[in-house]
């Protein structure tokens, strides 16, 4: 057990991230190798039209230059002989609560980030082996029991763990340390970073900013300025730095969400705004009313091809705060988002929630004098929605013809929407958010 141990940090983490490697393709070859085994397939959401979009393709079509978000018109012009697969989520559940019950049986403390991707904290786990034995027989398992590839990051935290998958596919293990950050990624460009999209990079670069190298050591205050609370958490990223803990599902409960499927796919950020304050206006309240406050804003987004991220930020002093939570959740999506791309779904989750009457928030002087007032004008409004209903007071940019203006008057669905998969799973408890 001496040797065990001493492959695991006195203090701190270790994490692993299993993402399956072209996970609904691998699927159909996995259940029908006969088929599609060794040739050039995709998904794709209608088939039999060529203005469909491919989903996702083999590694096979991959390297004959089929890729995510391709015309299946254009695919085919490519590879004529491209087979074409109508998307079986029933199915892909299927395979992703197995694997998930694979990772299970090392950890209990399992996030699953969306239907083939989760993250596995480890730290717990010694008596398995060190963290890459543990990661290997997981890889093995998969492939042994269900004919999956994966590929597996070890790291510190989930951000790095998060990199470490990415760097060896198909089928690899890749240790990634917070010391070797330096010379592994400082020389990448900035949106090689796991949460860093083309927009940021864009900005960061008009800033004079290229590298993660250059993040890194980049002004803070310079930063804030063109990122706010965003600004710090990129230059902590481009450390390695990542404290957000791995939750697993049975702790989802520790979170306040909205979701709402939108109308139409929504393209303009003007519309895509709105309904963000109309979610942010939901779970403020419903913190409120639970006397909480959030310190981790998460924003979830899904497009049409049924494709879900999740995004979130660490605030630097808790809110109970509508504002607060829209503008972040804003920042996030014109952060990572690109303009033009169709939305199909839209979720704020609110993590990382203390007591309130035991949060102890550090205050500026604005905020100080600002605070009680902001306090005041919350208990009236929730007093008058309590005693008229929820529709009682709209800001003027809740208001529209548009449905998700009117989610409060409806049920809305849990924030571990990707999840949705894992309800029947013992492990996972369904909770009333």
């Amino acid at each position: 057990m001496t040797t065990v141990e001493h492959h695991y940090p006195k203090q701190g983490r270790v994490i692993l991230h299993i993402d399956m490697n072209a996970f609904y393709c691998s699927v159909h070859e996995a259940v029908e190798p006969d088929i599609y085994r060794g040739k050039p397939i995709a998904v794709a959401g209608s088939v039999e039209l060529r203005r469909g979009i491919i989903v996702t393709s083999s590694y096979v079509a991959r390297s004959m230059g089929i890729k995510t978000g391709m015309q299946v018109g254009q695919a085919l012009k490519i590879c004529p002989d491209l087979m074409l697969i109508r998307p079986d989520f029933e199915l892909y559940r299927s395979f992703s609560r197995r694997f998930m019950q694979i990772a299970y049986s090392y950890s209990p403390m399992v996030e699953s980030m969306s239907i083939d991707e989760c993250f596995v904290d480890i730290t717990g786990s010694k008596q398995f082996g060190t963290p890459l034995e543990i990661a290997g027989t997981i890889q093995q398992r998969i492939m042994k029991e269900l004919q999956l590839p994966c590929s597996i990051g070890v790291a510190p935290n989930k951000l790095l763990a998060k990199m470490g998958s990415d760097m060896k596919k198909p089928n690899g293990i890749s240790v990634l340390r917070l010391r070797d950050v330096p010379t592994v990624l400082w020389d990448k460009p900035c949106n090689y970073l796991y949460g860093i999209g083309k927009k940021t990079a864009d900005k960061l670069t008009k800033l004079g900013i290229f590298t993660l190298g250059q993040l890194a050591e980049g002004d803070e205050l310079l930063l804030s300025k063109h990122f706010g609370v965003m600004g710090p958490h990129l230059k902590r990223s481009a450390n390695g730095i990542d404290n957000s803990p791995v939750n697993p599902e049975q702790e989802q409960s520790k979170s306040i969400g909205h979701t709402t499927t939108l109308p139409r796919d929504y393209i303009e950020r003007k519309e895509i705004h709105r309904v963000f304050l109309n979610l942010a206006d939901q779970v403020a309240r419903r913190l409120r009313k639970q006397e909480l406050m959030t310190s981790t804003i998460q924003i979830t987004i899904r497009d049409p091809d049924m494709r879900t991220i999740t995004r979130s930020v660490t605030l630097p002093t808790p809110t109970e705060h509508m504002d607060d939570i829209y503008r972040t959740a804003c920042q996030l999506y014109d952060h990572q988002w690109e303009d033009g791309k169709p939305v199909r779904l839209l979720g704020i989750t609110l993590q990382n929630l203390t007591s309130k009457e035991e949060t102890f928030v550090q205050l500026d002087l604005f905020d100080y004098e600002k605070q009680p007032k902001r306090e005041n004008l919350n208990k009236i409004m929730d007093g008058l929605r309590d005693k008229f209903g929820e529709n009682a007071i709209l800001t003027a940019g809740m208001m529209s013809d548009d449905p998700s203006a009117f989610i409060r008057n409806h049920k809305s669905r849990g924030t571990s929407l990707q999840m949705d998969h894992l309800k029947n799973n013992p492990l996972h408890k369904e909770e009333e958010k």
